[in-house]
């Protein structure tokens, strides 16, 4: 095994191209301690315009085997941010967020699968928890780990309503899970056990206000198109009801209040962003429904197709007069 030295208590992995990915160097207060992990993990980020968050993500990667990046050609410097942290930097056309996540399982070389987004960090104590059940052995005994994810929203860390205890599916055995969902949210369901680790994932959602009302305003956009693609319709009590339950649920239900202000706003943003869902969706179904009668209106105003064996007026100079029957399309 490799040797590691020069190491302070406040560093966990030092990136030297002498030490192996596989060789983990973590510095705990009682001295260092070296293992190899038996089960490599990959590190897969699919990313978009993100260079204000990105390098804090990565930051948080050094001790993965394998960072994957698939960019969907982003007009900022993510891509040159990226490729300061691995050579596995890709660029492919956007497929949605359950397809971009497909796509990057599928380009993974390690047997276990960590995905994680630019506005994401693994924090010291997921880390360190994810090391340890690595190093023992006992990620043998299953084919995934659930964590919390964290939300620091306008200057502090969520701890109730509904985005707290926020927990997602994020490690898997690649054999063993598949990403779906509902545009625009993602997630992986696996075939066997799991367990729940106590470390969070840290989400730095929104910059601001501003910046979560757009982001409402897009998601819900494809939340409604979703919906309409898997035959849902309309309905009066969805848009009048959801979004109250919503609120309900957030700030009441699941002690959003204890948050303050912040709480407060995370409830009624949250319960417009579903009665944006549902009022698009009805815009869609009344487009849909427009598109319907001018394709019905255009193939009435068509004329009928002529049918083999149809009879049409003869030329009244040529001989016989009358009518001649139609057959492939021409007089006889």
């Amino acid at each position: 095994m490799k040797t590691c030295s020069g190491y302070d208590k406040s560093t966990f992995l030092k990136r030297d191209a002498k030490y192996p990915p596989a060789t983990l160097c973590v510095a705990m207060q009682a001295g260092e301690r070296r293992f190899i992990m038996g089960e490599k993990i990959s590190a897969c980020l699919t990313v978009g315009n993100e260079e204000n968050n990105i390098r804090r993500c990565l930051d948080s990667l050094h001790w993965a085997d394998e960072i994957v990046v698939v960019d969907s050609f982003s007009k900022d410097k993510t891509v040159e941010i990226c490729k300061e942290y691995t050579e596995r930097v890709y660029q492919h056309e956007w497929l949605g967020y359950v397809g971009q996540k497909e796509l990057i399982k599928k380009m993974a070389i390690h047997p276990w699968i960590l995905f994680i987004d630019a506005d994401e960090e693994v924090s010291p104590d997921l880390r360190d928890q994810i090391l340890n059940e690595f190093e023992s052995g006992n990620n043998h005994k299953y084919v995934g780990y659930e964590f919390p994810r964290k939300v620091f929203f306008l200057g502090t860390w969520i701890t109730h309503g509904e985005w707290w205890p926020d927990i997602k599916m994020r490690l898997f055995r690649k054999d063993k899970g598949i990403c779906t969902g509902r545009e625009p949210h993602d997630h992986v369901i696996v075939t066997g056990p799991v367990k729940r680790l106590s470390g969070c994932l840290h989400h730095y959602t929104y910059d601001n206000i501003s910046d979560q009302i757009l982001t409402l305003n897009r998601f819900s956009t494809i939340a409604a198109a979703s919906l309409l693609d898997e035959g849902r319709r309309f309905s009066v009590v969805d848009l009048l009801f959801r979004p109250f339950f919503r609120f309900i649920k957030g700030y009441l239900l699941k002690r959003g209040f204890l948050d303050g202000y912040r709480g407060l706003i995370i409830a009624i943003i949250s319960s417009i962003g579903v009665f944006y869902k549902y009022a698009k969706l009805w815009e869609l179904t009344l487009q849909e429904g427009h598109r319907g009668n001018r394709e019905k209106s255009e193939v009435r105003s068509q004329p009928p197709p002529r049918r083999s064996g149809a009879m049409v007026p003869r030329d009244p100079g040529s001989a016989g007069g009358g009518y001649a029957e139609v057959r492939g399309g021409k007089p006889e």
